[in-house]
């Protein structure tokens, strides 16, 4: 049994765990702990398990035991596949990463792939793909090739086609990519990874550099923290001249940098973005502040920059 698996492998410690699931769901954290940890002592390297106690300990207020917990599963999975690391963080028991572990957000994409858009379109008033297509759209342009990062299942993509001769589309999930081919709107599809260099991102591993007269990135780069590597990423995509970059972060508000958010997102500045966006040369077309979507039933706001390389 490997320590990641959602399944501990063990039939009894899995029926126990369906339990306490019922438990938390009808509103009883403190019983569902109980049981889950009756199921940890018949399978006790399940990762799954003790994030899932973790869990279920911090929504019965029990703080300290939810944080062993969390630590329990990131010693079992190093990888950290669930992002015990950045609950850890969060509870204030450790330093807030710089980004989420890649395996997580690709997990958890990889999860959600066949219930992204209705869950996030129809029941979260997501607009980010519309309102980043009318900014894109108000430059007037027609753009030979452009490449849509995190791309996810290509809510994007439909909305700027009519103005891209050639349009690619990279996202570290899998599944979410599967989805994205399915609307048969970019002429390539590939797995990448925004958090690493660009040499080892994969976005350049059958492809040219300076490639792209447009690049875009729709709701993605709240999955990261320090932006270093997407603009690192951006300035190998973006055309030597006049190339254009289109995308969105959540707002952090008033401060100088990003923060993690209880979402397990990350919310940037203003003037955070500003200062990687002089760093890296480029200059700033529009800002658009808006509420992006909606999260228990709150609106997340969110800010949204046309940017463009100088000729």
């Amino acid at each position: 049994m490997q320590p990641h698996q959602l399944s501990s492998g063990d039939v009894i410690a899995d029926r126990r765990a369906d339990y306490a699931r019922m438990l938390e769901e009808g509103g009883e954290p403190e019983a569902a702990a109980e049981l889950m940890e009756q199921a940890l002592e018949l399978v006790p390297a399940w990762a799954a398990g003790w994030y899932r106690l973790a869990t279920y300990r911090e929504k019965a207020g029990r703080g300290e035991a939810a944080i062993e917990a969390y630590r329990k599963t990131l010693a079992l999975d190093p990888d950290d596949m669930f992002g015990a690391a950045l609950k850890l963080a969060l509870l204030g028991y450790a330093a807030t990463p710089d980004r989420p572990p890649s395996r997580y957000v690709e997990r958890l994409f990889d999860d959600y792939a066949d219930r992204f858009e209705s869950a996030l379109v129809d029941k979260l008033d997501y607009n980010v793909p519309q309102k980043l297509a009318a900014l894109v759209a108000s430059t007037g342009r027609r753009y030979e090739h452009a490449v849509d990062l995190g791309c996810g299942t290509g809510l994007l993509g439909p909305e700027i086609r009519a103005n891209v001769d050639r349009l690619e589309g990279f996202d570290l999930s899998q599944n979410m990519l599967v989805k994205a081919a399915e609307k048969r709107v970019y002429d390539s599809l590939a797995q990448a990874d925004l958090s690493l260099a660009p040499e080892l991102s994969g976005l350049f591993a059958d492809a040219a550099r300076h490639r792209a007269d447009l690049v875009t990135a729709a709701d993605v780069l709240m999955y990261l923290g320090n932006l270093e590597s997407v603009f690192a990423i951006v300035g190998e995509l973006a055309a030597s001249s006049g190339a254009d970059i289109a995308f969105s972060v959540e707002d952090a508000g008033d401060g100088e940098g990003f923060h993690l958010a209880p979402s397990l997102r990350y919310a940037h500045s203003e003037s955070y973005v500003r200062m990687l966006l002089a760093r890296h040369g480029l200059e700033i077309l529009k800002i658009v502040k808006s509420v992006i979507r909606k999260d228990g039933g709150k609106p997340v706001s969110g800010i949204l920059f046309l940017t463009r390389k100088p000729a």
